[in-house]
């Protein structure tokens, strides 16, 4: 977590210093990789030092609640200081890390250097694995382009299919997996990363379809459009110290289940944007089931992914839900790119009304791919009603027997 945190100040400082193209995206490829440590990490020290139950859900609600308050606020904060520079908002995470990490210093306790007890590293795993998600959607990213039948967009699938074919082998066969595939024999583990998968792929690209429409549509500024966000990271920064006891009364899944429909609601609401944008009709009831959504689904898709799973294996399952986060942002934005591109109509004299209609296929996926949220957590729901049902069966055979 300390070298992670230290590695992304300078690189969030070099990010707003550089004047290239080039060197922007290096930096921004530094800042990511340690991003994909000070996460899991971060979570893991959370949920290894609360014992599950009550003090773990309280810790975990205020980390969740913290981080969607961060991630919404972000894009806040981004649209004053981009009217300041664009500079500014690279640069701001410098400061706020270099704070971080030295609370870190004095408040996290030192757990000393784990023993690795010979273990090396699956550099196999981890490189199958990362080119199969670099190949995909890139592949998604330039199939409208090069067509969606084509040799080079159907090869690339393949190639993706095998890369992946080999990261399963890897894992099964090495002393030491990246991921440990019994940890997946967990139903509530599962759909916690597939829900995460899928609401963060559906906000991501949400989020490219609204900027596209406030900015380049209506004409707002990145303040403007920022502004539009804030009742969203209000509702989720204003509901910190009530998650808590709302997961211990209502459990995790059916508060996922409540977030995603909620979601699907936000999307639904703003497929009623037009040429003229409509504030109370359309975009504030869109903001406000957004950040019900944020603040129902990020805490309990946390509590839920870390719930059930050994201490030694936290690290794990917090990086597997970080990485499904990171996976479905990437994968999301990158389908309703290539739909959005695929419709927009080409030529200097395009209309707002011709604009604004390539918008609404990205809309409908983005509501799409959250509808398939709602289907993840009902089936959760499910299966935690048959646990129960099977529980309380086994009881009353085992109070019989006792009977008898």
């Amino acid at each position: 977590l300390l070298a992670a945190l230290a590695v992304f100040a300078v690189g969030s400082l070099l990010g707003g210093l550089v004047s290239t193209p080039e060197l922007l995206i290096a930096a921004r490829f530094v800042k990511g990789v340690a991003a994909a440590f000070t996460a899991p990490a971060a979570l893991s020290i959370i949920t290894t030092t609360f014992a599950e139950g009550p003090a773990r859900n309280k810790a975990l609600s205020i980390f969740s609640v913290t981080g969607a308050s961060g991630f919404s606020l972000g894009l806040v904060m981004s649209g004053f200081l981009t009217e300041v520079g664009w500079r500014y908002p690279l640069l701001l995470p410098a400061p706020v890390a270099l704070i971080v990490l030295i609370a870190a210093v004095k408040l996290v306790p030192n757990d000393g250097r784990p023993a690795r007890d010979g273990r090396g590293y699956d550099l196999g795993g981890a490189v199958t694995s990362t080119v199969a998600m670099l190949l995909l959607v890139y592949t998604i990213v330039q199939a409208p382009e090069v067509g969606w039948v084509s040799a080079m967009t159907i090869g690339s699938f393949v190639v993706v299919v095998g890369l992946l074919v080999a990261f399963v082998t890897i894992e099964r066969r090495t002393s030491h997996p990246l991921v440990r595939l019994g940890i997946l024999r967990s139903g509530s583990l599962v759909r916690a990363n597939l829900g995460a998968m899928i609401f963060f792929g559906s906000y991501v690209g949400f989020q490219f379809v609204v900027m596209q429409y406030m900015q380049r549509l209506v004409g707002w500024s990145a303040l403007q459009t920022a502004l539009a966000f804030l009742p969203a990271a209000v509702i989720v920064a204003a509901s910190s110290t009530k998650m808590a006891a709302i997961v211990e009364k209502f459990g995790t899944a059916r508060l996922i289940a409540v977030g995603f429909v909620s979601l699907v609601a936000g999307y639904a609401f703003f497929l009623g944007v037009d040429v003229q944008p409509n504030l109370a009709g359309v975009i504030l009831p869109c903001m406000i089931l957004l950040g019900i959504s944020c603040a129902l689904c990020f805490t309990s898709l946390n509590i839920q992914a870390t719930s059930g799973v050994r201490n030694e294996e936290q690290g794990l399952a917090s990086g597997l839900l970080n990485t499904s986060l990171q996976v479905g942002g990437a994968i999301g934005l990158a389908v309703v790119t290539a739909v959005v591109t695929a419709n927009e109509t080409v030529g200097a004299q395009v209309t707002k009304e011709e604009l604004l209609n390539s918008y609404f296929p990205g809309l409908a996926v983005v509501a799409a791919i959250a509808a398939l949220g709602v289907i993840v957590s009902i089936s959760g729901i499910l299966a935690l009603r048959k646990e129960k049902r099977l529980a309380r069966q086994q009881g009353d055979t085992q109070l019989e027997l006792a009977n008898a």
